[in-house]
């Protein structure tokens, strides 16, 4: 009897001691606090890729904005206009923003890319720049004039031309004109087909040079005081930020562009570029 009486008390402390034990496991699971920031979103990177002027400029007037907003951005800047689409594409960046849409979509069709545009920011009204005739008037015959060498830009500069009297194009082709396209050439201009970004660099060699304005500003040109004669106001070649169709929808990408369409960012364009640059939202 003495036995069986210390087997049933054996049994009962061990009993009393695995309770307490399985008692003690579970508390944590019930009364742990989260961890410190548990429940905010991790805060993001976007790349960026931009031209120096002025399209980083005008993304570096919201950084601190869009780092309030979990969205650390980060910007590379370019010094042409083909690696910031390639680098799109192949995931190095996120978004860009140096471009009109006219020229996002040649490079679409000539490269096989999709990339998209996610809005407006701003126009850069394209000039033609000379520092040898002080007016269009005064070119001679067969003088050079030199413009960007893609198709985009190219046709532009050429539309540009024949708005101003210099040459005649073909009926109907509009701003997809070719040298080839010329019908009307009185004055035996040369035209000279350059990489955009060398323009400026050349304009002691050429009579006239058809530049983009991003470019005319990193060459020190002020649109408004230096162009011989520039687009209307209404010019259709807006810049954009770009991405790519998988990600334009993206939470970061998003407040890229709502950033950038602010009334902050309006008055930024306009105090510092001086109608050099406009907005265009």
């Amino acid at each position: 009897m003495k036995k069986r009486s210390l087997i049933v008390l054996f049994l009962i402390v061990a009993l009393t001691t695995l309770a307490a034990c399985g008692k003690q496991k579970a508390e944590p699971s019930t009364t742990a606090t989260p961890a410190s920031g548990a429940g905010e979103k991790a805060a993001v990177t976007l790349k960026v890729g931009a031209t120096a002027v002025p399209h980083a400029e005008i993304l570096e007037s919201v950084k601190d904005k869009l780092k309030a907003e979990g969205v650390n951005l980060e910007i590379k800047v370019f010094t042409d206009y083909v690696l910031p689409n390639t680098q799109l594409s192949e995931k190095q960046l996120d978004a860009n923003f140096f471009q009109h849409l006219p020229y996002l979509e040649e490079f679409n069709k000539s490269k096989g890319t999709k990339l998209v545009s996610v809005g407006t920011v701003h126009i850069e009204p394209f000039g033609g720049y000379s520092r040898k005739v002080k007016a269009i008037g005064e070119l001679k015959d067969g003088a050079t004039i030199a413009i960007p060498n893609d198709p985009s830009n190219g046709g532009r500069a050429l539309a540009l031309l024949e708005k101003n009297g210099l040459i005649k194009l073909k009926e109907g082709v509009g701003i997809a004109g070719t040298a080839k396209d010329i019908v009307e050439n009185k004055k035996n201009f040369k035209i000279k087909e350059l990489e955009a970004a060398m323009l400026p660099r050349v304009l002691d060699e050429v009579d006239l040079a058809l530049i983009n304005t991003n470019y005319a500003l990193e060459a020190k040109l002020v649109p408004a005081k230096d162009a011989l004669f520039v687009e209307d106001k209404d010019s259709p070649y807006a810049n954009i930020i770009a991405a790519r169709d998988d990600n334009a929808k993206s939470d970061a990408v998003q407040k890229l562009i709502k950033a950038l369409q602010t009334p902050e960012v309006k008055k930024f364009i306009e105090d510092k570029y001086q109608g050099s640059i406009l907005p265009a939202f």
